[in-house]
């Protein structure tokens, strides 16, 4: 499945939470390894001001991994149902690992460019100051002569 945030690619999708209320309604949904409970999806609890939904109602432990895999397993959803979502979680799964990878080849080539930035001035400075002394120079040779 996809999602609409990229800074909260755990999130269910819109597509996730659709099939879930489709098909998923009167079972539990959700098993929390923490105090081994197994919850329906009106039972988990949220916290908005942190924007976290699917927490364990015992312990507040996030459970959407497990409504995730819930997804994929379960018996009641049709096979191709099924099976198609678990092509688009693969498939969004290695979006979210390219813009990772594509972040990082960011990074790289932004402190590349830094470097060849402050080469550039280096040798910018070190030209001014040449001409710089060229000029001086030629002054200095310009006054011996008016002497």
């Amino acid at each position: 499945m996809t999602h609409v945030d990229c800074r909260r690619p755990r999130d269910l999708s819109p597509e996730e939470r659709a099939i879930l209320f489709r098909y998923c309604w009167n079972h539990a949904v959700a098993k929390c390894v923490a105090c081994t409970g197994s919850f329906r999806q009106a039972e988990l609890g949220g916290d908005l001001l942190s924007h976290r939904i699917h927490l364990c109602p015992r312990c507040r432990v996030d459970l959407t991994e497990s409504v995730r895999g819930h997804l994929f397993s379960c018996a009641i959803l049709p096979a191709e149902l099924r099976l198609s979502a678990g092509a688009t979680r693969d498939a969004a799964r290695k979006l979210v690992a390219q813009r990772y990878q594509l972040s990082e080849d960011a990074d790289r080539l932004i402190q590349e460019a830094e470097a060849a930035a402050a080469t550039l001035r280096e040798i910018m400075k070190q030209s001014l100051r040449r001409d710089s002394m060229w000029s001086e120079r030629r002054m200095g040779e310009g006054r011996l002569r008016l002497v």
